[in-house]
C-alpha cells in the first residue's frame, strides 16, 4: 500500500483494504499531472505555497461527530479551523462543538461564531482582527460630518 494511501486510510478518508492484487509499488509517482489530489470533498487545505508560507486556513463540514478528528488534526498543525456545522444534526454538532472547546482549551487556541452553527478556531498564534465597516467609523474616509 502507498503511503498516501496508508495515510488516508488511518485518517479514515478511505477504505482500508487488504485486497490489493492489482496495485503496482512499483508505480512512479513522480508524474504529476499538475492537477491537486483530493481526498474528501468535506476538507479542504490551502495549496503548498501557501503553506510554505504559515498561511493556511482548514474548512470542515463534518457530517457527524467521526469527522471530528479531522478538525483536532489540522488545529493540531497550527491552522484555523472554520468548522461548518449546518449540516449536521444538531446533537452532533452540539458534541463537535463541546470537542472544539476542549480542543481549543488544551492548545490554547480561540472559538469564534462566524454564523449560525459556523465557527472560527484559532490557534494560539493567530490574531483576529475585527474591521468595523467605513460607513460607521467616527473618523473613516467616507465620513462627511
Amino acid at each position: 500500500m502507498g503511503s498516501v494511501r496508508k495515510a488516508s486510510a488511518w485518517l479514515g478518508l478511505v477504505d482500508d483494504n487488504d485486497d490489493e492484487r492489482y496495485y503496482d509499488d512499483d508505480y512512479s509517482e513522480g508524474t504529476d499531472s499538475g492537477d491537486a489530489w483530493v481526498t474528501d470533498p468535506r476538507v479542504k487545505v490551502a495549496s503548498d505555497t501557501a503553506e510554505e508560507k504559515g498561511r493556511r486556513i482548514g474548512t470542515v463540514t463534518p457530517d457527524s461527530f467521526r469527522d471530528a478528528r479531522v478538525i483536532g488534526e489540522l488545529f493540531r498543525e497550527g491552522v484555523p479551523v472554520i468548522m461548518n456545522l449546518t449540516a449536521m444534526e444538531a446533537a452532533d454538532a452540539k458534541r463537535v462543538v463541546d470537542f472544539a472547546a476542549g480542543l481549543i482549551f488544551g492548545l490554547r487556541g480561540s472559538i469564534e461564531r462566524v454564523s449560525t452553527r459556523v465557527f472560527l478556531l484559532t490557534p494560539a498564534h493567530t490574531e483576529i482582527v475585527n474591521g468595523d465597516p467605513a460607513g460607521h467609523r467616527a473618523d473613516g474616509f467616507f465620513n462627511q460630518s
